[in-house]
């Protein structure tokens, strides 16, 4: 779909995060590590904001269930009402992905369990993630 995908680590004041920031840039960037045109970055205003200052014209959404389909459609709605240069696209899971969620993931590790089968190949959480 596009030449160049950037990965946008970006900071949720409302939630309080299980890793810090270099610790999610470093997952993310071995989880693409390989992948052609694709960079991670990291931000802390608004997502329309870093679009507009990399030129960004496009923002992809993954989804796995109604309720992930209506918040992202709502953040999408109040996006195009500020910058309507900017569309988003949802895209939905795959079936054999919908069932893994970032609160169950975090759940394992906290309890030292394997997620192995939850990560992206190539992505070892070491064990300073194992609290």
């Amino acid at each position: 779909m596009f030449d160049e995908v950037v990965v946008a680590v970006g900071i949720n004041q409302d939630k309080r995060g299980f890793f810090t920031m270099d610790q999610r840039m470093d997952i993310i960037s071995a989880a693409v590590r390989g992948m052609e045109g694709v960079r991670v970055i990291k931000y802390e205003n608004l997502t329309i904001d870093t679009c507009r200052e990399l030129g960004i014209r496009h923002i992809v959404r993954g989804v796995r269930n109604m309720l992930d389909f209506e918040t992202e459609r709502s953040n999408a709605d109040m996006n195009r009402r500020i910058a309507p240069e900017i569309e988003t696209i949802i895209i939905p899971t795959s079936q054999e992905f919908a069932h893994i969620s970032s609160s169950a993931v975090r759940d394992i590790l906290k309890h030292n369990g394997d997620t192995t089968q939850f990560l992206p190949e190539g992505v070892v959480l070491p064990p300073w993630n194992m609290q």
